[in-house]
């Protein structure tokens, strides 16, 4: 099959977005979860080995040299290709942290401020399913690196030789050779070798999703993740060939990929799943796109705006902007986790590395969070200082007041206490 299934744009504003995790996974995982945290390394190798992560005897965690023999047993041009990619990834974060400032600014009797501070330590998981994913290695260690996380563990199960160099290349401290939900486990609580993180982020399958849920609250996350998705906003302007190059982009993904056409042109979904079937013909991966495929949707708008507010309602992962004057759309379209502007800038250029990071919200969850970056590794705390109580007593007795009209009498007090009275 390489036709997608037609929806009426009311049947996309009327529709909400798919859990990120069932319960019967949530349930099997917190199984895991549990005995990982209770019985620690014990228990992380019997899972990883049970699942087939690492062989049996196999070690574990990986240290620093060991990712560095594997970056040196590569070829140059490998070697150069992750180079690349983490500098621009860098490059993107360094400037993101640049623009998050300490503060300061004047209250009664003092000041009062932030400071801007990174975790301690972060663990980045990696999927290492089908295909080794090395660019999630450096979209989430380079990350937080850059934020100025001290400790970076990378966490992916029977890790390829490039998955270990980009580890190198990123700059993390060990590899933990095991993935799924006992991974996220020995990170949120440790398990031998493998110390309690900070935070744990990173892509991953509904086992990874299911232990996140589950450890947030005792670690930070980046987000609950489902499948993938991309929406192509298009009008009749646009290449059919392209746009159906982008959707197999999404679809190859993984057979629960959602890619969608939201057009105001019928024309163009002929003429784009005319080039589905095409270039299906010669896909490597044409089984799980096709697959993909089955889940996606065009979406015919009557005008502009209409397919603007299905976008908006859709609030997806990747939103290509393919019409003849982009930038007269991108202002109106509020939810994405990102956003790809004009014909040449492809969804693709995202996931390898252009700068933005690639880990984004799914599920429609972009209309309350947005994407991976420095931000995930930083927390901002706030203090206060008080330097002339005189001029702080209209604060104190205000302060006070509210106290006793919420019952808090201690609370006035040590307020008072500041002006010598109570």
């Amino acid at each position: 099959m390489s036709g997608l299934a037609r929806k009426t744009p009311a049947e996309v504003l009327t529709g909400r977005g798919a859990s990120a995790v069932d319960a019967a996974t949530l349930a099997a995982a917190a199984a895991i979860v549990d005995e990982v945290r209770a019985g620690g390394e014990a228990a992380l190798r019997a899972w990883g080995e049970k699942l087939g992560d690492v062989a049996p005897g196999a070690p574990l965690v990986l240290g620093k040299d060991a990712l560095r023999a594997a970056f040196e047993a590569l070829g140059s041009e490998e070697r150069a290709l992750l180079e690349r990619t983490a500098q621009r990834v860098r490059a993107f974060a360094d400037a993101q942290r640049a623009a998050l400032r300490d503060l300061v600014v004047q209250i009664p009797g003092g000041q009062a401020g932030h400071t801007v501070a990174p975790v301690e330590r972060a663990g980045c998981y990696a999927p290492g399913g089908r295909f080794p994913l090395p660019s999630s290695v450096l979209m989430t260690a380079v990350t937080a690196r850059a934020a100025g996380v001290e400790e970076v563990w990378v966490a992916s199960p029977r890790p390829a030789p490039i998955t270990l160099a980009a580890a190198h290349v990123a700059g993390a401290d060990a590899l933990l050779a095991v993935g799924g939900a006992q991974a996220v486990a020995a990170l949120a609580y440790g398990a031998g070798a493998v110390p309690a993180v900070d935070v744990v982020v990173g892509p991953g399958n509904r086992w990874v999703t299911a232990a996140k849920k589950l450890v947030a609250g005792d670690v930070g996350i980046d987000m609950l993740a489902g499948p993938s998705e991309l929406v192509v906003l298009a009008d009749g302007g646009a290449d059919a060939a392209v746009v159906a190059a982008d959707l197999l982009g999404q679809a190859e993904h993984d057979p629960d990929a959602v890619p969608i056409l939201v057009t105001t042109d019928e024309a163009l979904i002929a003429r784009v799943e005319h080039e589905l079937a095409a270039q299906l013909e010669s896909l490597p991966t044409a089984d799980t796109a096709r697959a993909a495929l089955c889940n996606g949707a065009a979406v015919l708008a009557a005008e502009i705006g209409e397919a603007v507010a299905v976008c908006n309602a859709l609030a997806p992962e990747h939103l290509e902007v393919m019409v003849r004057d982009p930038w007269s759309v991108a202002p109106s379209l509020r939810h994405y986790g990102g956003l790809f502007i004009g014909a040449h800038a492809a969804e693709v250029l995202g996931d390898y590395g252009a700068g933005p990071n690639h880990v984004l919200p799914t599920g429609r969850t972009a209309r309350h969070t947005g994407g991976l970056s420095v931000m995930t590794f930083l927390r901002v705390r706030t203090w206060m200082e008080i330097t002339a109580p005189t001029e702080a007593e209209a604060l104190v007795a205000d302060a006070a007041a509210l106290a006793r009209h919420e019952g808090l009498e201690a609370h006035a007090r040590a307020a008072l206490r500041r002006l010598g009275s109570s």
